[in-house]
């Protein structure tokens, strides 16, 4: 769980983990300015703490590499401000384990509910755009691009270069564009979101920004496949 500032909402996303079949819960906060430190501490949760904020794709690096050194063979990222549902984890650990995927996300648009979640209506638009224009010049069939709950295996870890990624909020967009380049088998499953004051969300002008960012991974992408221009993301 990438952590920051989720004092208010992690016992709740906490005591839905289905822990009978989850061996470890790992969290790092980034240098929250809440109380989010000792709400896991209580809960006996493995802890990392950054003494500096190192962006969200920081956070996710270490998040992975602690993963990767507590020999995890599926890793599954959950935000701990409660707006994806750990009730799916069961189900995503399932679809991994049955070695037909290696990538499973959960998409907010394939439930058709989006909006009567909460999704703000430019996000809603922006993304089926963004999703739009992405799966044009990567070649693939998603749904969405954009959802922050995904489950990988070990070895999409081991392989993809995520510690060249940026540490900002375009580093999920960019892991996925790798994956995919990749060739690594994805898979989607309906997934209800909630948007709610204490939901982490990017305002605006941060939302402006990522979805300039992921135009660029998907026409980097594109360049690279075509041998026009050679990505350190996806060489």
């Amino acid at each position: 769980m990438p952590a920051y500032n989720a004092a208010k909402t992690l016992v709740t996303t906490y005591q839905e983990i289905p822990l009978d079949i989850v061996d470890e819960v790992l969290l790092v906060d980034d240098a929250s300015t809440d109380n989010t430190k000792e709400v896991a501490t209580r809960l006996n949760i493995h802890l990392i703490v950054h003494t500096q904020n190192k962006g969200y794709g920081g956070n996710q690096k270490t998040c992975y590499e602690a993963a990767l050194a507590a020999n995890a063979d599926i890793v599954i990222m959950l935000h701990p401000d409660y707006q994806y549902t750990p009730k799916l984890i069961g189900a995503m650990a399932y679809l991994l384990n049955s070695g037909e995927f290696d990538v499973v996300l959960g998409s907010r648009i394939l439930g058709g509910k989006a909006l009567s979640g909460g999704m703000p209506y430019y996000k809603y638009v922006s993304n089926r755009a963004l999703t739009f224009f992405q799966n044009v010049l990567m070649g693939a069939k998603l749904s969405e691009y954009h959802t922050g709950y995904r489950a990988y295996t070990r070895e999409v870890l081991e392989t993809i270069s995520w510690k060249k990624n940026s540490d900002d909020f375009i580093f999920d967009n960019q892991f996925l564009s790798q994956a995919i380049f990749a060739k690594f088998r994805i898979g989607e499953i309906t997934c209800p979101t909630k948007y709610f004051k204490e939901a982490s969300s990017i305002n605006f002008s941060r939302s402006v920004k990522y979805g300039l960012g992921c135009l660029k991974t998907a026409i980097l992408f594109r360049l690279h496949k075509l041998g026009l221009y050679k990505s350190v993301l996806f060489g």
